[in-house]
């Protein structure tokens, strides 16, 4: 036999039903139908509304055990087994035991102390369990009320879970349009850039035109100044001819 799972959870003998639960062994006691317990990360079930009978209290502290914490079942070589809660009453040596294993597992699955830890939280619910087997054993009502603390710690911590991940599926969006919106920024980045070289290569032909026209314009301008000083200088000799020819007949006369 392949047993589950080791747990600080105080469980009976297992013992061995048919396949189809309808033949049981002796030594199992009367079953109530109950879904299994959920995980630390599941959905966390409202408290069992169980009535409590007025007859046999051992017998009442077992339907209740049944109900808190139903009993782990497995199949091997197509037989089924199953293994109760145990029902036998604690002792201080048991509570001073389950602290011992408590800090034993923490070690030896390596735990964090500090912070988020699956390991941690799953080997400190399996100890808040057994602590409300051994207080139900003793007062039902009180493991009852211990029970509604449980689950409503499970889903306060189920509550926070789903706020993380949606905060994290949340953040990964955010971060997809971030570089989404970088990639197209990148894209209009290189667009501008490509716009802007095309832009200097257009300044620097103009600014190449307007130096050969300045150029251009200043020769021209050197050359008409050239030419109308040449036209000058001889506007001035023809002047000075002109009045010497003039008084040279004027001379004559007087």
């Amino acid at each position: 036999m392949i047993p589950p799972a080791d747990s600080l959870l105080k469980y009976d003998t297992p013992v061995l039903v048919s396949r189809n639960r309808e033949k049981r062994s002796p030594k199992a006691r009367p079953l109530k139908v109950s879904p299994q317990q959920p995980g630390p990360s599941g959905p966390v079930p409202q408290p069992p509304k169980t009535k409590l009978p007025s007859t046999d209290p051992a017998k009442q502290a077992e339907e209740i055990l049944n109900a808190i914490l139903p009993p782990r079942e497995w199949v091997e070589d197509t037989q089924l087994w199953i293994q109760q809660v145990s029902s036998a009453p604690s002792t201080r040596m048991d509570v001073v035991h389950l602290q011992e294993q408590l800090d034993l597992k923490l070690q030896q699955r390596q735990a964090r102390e500090t912070g988020i830890c699956p390991v941690r939280r799953e080997l400190y619910s399996q100890c808040f369990d057994e602590l409300i087997r051994e207080v139900t054993i003793s007062c039902a009502e009180r493991g009852l009320l211990l029970l509604r603390v449980r689950d409503e710690i499970r889903m306060t911590i189920a509550a926070y879970q789903t706020l993380y991940e949606s905060s994290v599926a949340f953040g990964m969006r955010k971060a997809l349009q971030a570089e989404q919106g970088k990639s197209d920024m990148e894209k209009k980045i290189a667009e501008l850039e490509t716009e802007k070289r095309d832009l200097e290569r257009q300044v620097n032909e103009q600014k190449a035109k307007c130096e050969a026209i300045e150029k251009r314009e200043s020769e021209r301008r050197q050359v008409e100044e050239t030419k109308h000083k040449e036209e000058i200088q001889f506007l001035k000799r023809a002047n000075q001819q002109l009045k010497a020819q003039l008084e040279g007949i004027i001379a004559p006369k007087k």
